[in-house]
């Protein structure tokens, strides 16, 4: 662990472009950094809506920049089209491209080695949240962990980290890891996702000694007291910076009996439950595409309307917030029925 500490203190205080007021640009929009690794090589991708670049998708892109793209892989949500929470992922073509796509949210979580067969390298472009619970970051482990046993190359394009900026949350127990919790990490670990590969592969976080060939695609005008504004919901209960400010303190709530707002067109920007009292506030959870079964789906709650917290500057505060959980519990008439 002395490493990881180490490591966060290099990224925190590293000058980068601090002071520089240009826009963050991300690895895929630097080619000169990565064509000379992928020309002329069979290529394969992990991706989804957010693998943009610029306008255009980073398989279209690299198509149009004659790059041979084999087959694509695509984690939690999806490929081009966001699925509902937990929601199975299968496999299948790329409507606009014809390339095959394997899901790693499915039967599978890794690229099985005939997956890899013949390809030269792998790309890894997805936008990362910054949160140990969010599964894009189980995903890259399990793409490096295949890519090493199977000497395959893992580029990963770096993309800022929208809450990149604090270091926060307890760290995880790895007695009890799960797709949710694969790392020693706290709850915001302040690291990019190209950042991330570089600290599992440094501290040896791949079974069997396992060591990734990785390439890290840096950002370019990017340190961690940028803000970074989205320029695409990263899943589907994600829809703004509000929700992406809220998700490391609200996500608490997933073990509880209260609503998140899944189901509404605020998730994560609200929570209620109908033995909370009524103090203004309410909403009813539906069945929509972006959560088909939401937690008490149909039934009115009230709660805490956390929509403005942007605008009113109580994010991002650069801190996890558990008052708004201890509030609930205080206020919830069943103690014994809180965590569920």
């Amino acid at each position: 662990m002395k490493i990881f500490f180490a490591f966060l203190l290099i990224i925190t205080l590293t000058p980068g472009c601090r002071g520089d007021k240009k826009d963050p640009v991300p690895g895929v929009a630097r080619p000169e950094e990565y064509m000379s690794f992928i020309e002329g090589k069979a290529i394969g991708v992990v991706a989804n809506q957010t693998s943009m670049a610029g306008e255009t998708h980073l398989v279209e892109y690299l198509i149009g920049k004659g790059i041979n793209v084999r087959v694509i892989f695509t984690p939690e949500h999806g490929y081009r089209e966001l699925a509902a929470d937990g929601a199975h992922i299968g496999d299948g073509t790329d409507a606009a491209t014809g390339i095959p796509i394997r899901s790693l949210y499915g039967v599978r979580l890794k690229p099985s080695p005939e997956d890899l067969q013949g390809l030269d390298a792998v790309i890894f472009d997805i936008q990362d949240v910054g949160a140990r619970f969010y599964t894009y970051l189980s995903t890259l482990h399990y793409v490096m962990e295949a890519c090493a046993g199977s000497n395959v190359k893992c580029i990963v394009f770096d993309r800022p980290n929208p809450n990149g900026f604090y270091v926060d949350g307890n760290i995880a127990d790895t007695a009890h890891r799960s797709f949710v919790a694969m790392h020693p990490v706290p709850v915001i670990y302040g690291m990019t996702i190209g950042e991330y590969a570089r600290m599992i592969n440094g501290e040896g976080w791949l079974p069997g000694e396992l060591k990734c060939d990785l390439t890290v695609i840096k950002c370019k005008n990017y340190d961690h007291q940028t803000l970074y504004e989205l320029p695409v919901k990263p899943s589907p209960n994600l829809p703004n910076m509000t929700a992406v400010y809220l998700y490391p303190s609200l996500c608490f709530f997933e073990g509880t009996n209260i609503s998140l707002g899944r189901g509404t067109p605020f998730p994560f920007q609200v929570y209620g439950s109908p033995l909370l009292p009524d103090e203004g506030f309410s909403f009813t959870p539906e069945s929509l595409p972006a959560s088909v079964h939401p937690p008490l789906l149909g039934v009115k709650c009230y709660g805490v309307d956390l929509r403005n917290t942007l605008q009113e500057k109580l994010v991002p505060s650069g801190e996890i917030n558990l008052g708004w959980l201890t509030d609930a519990w205080m206020k919830y008439p069943e103690k014994d029925k809180f965590f569920n």
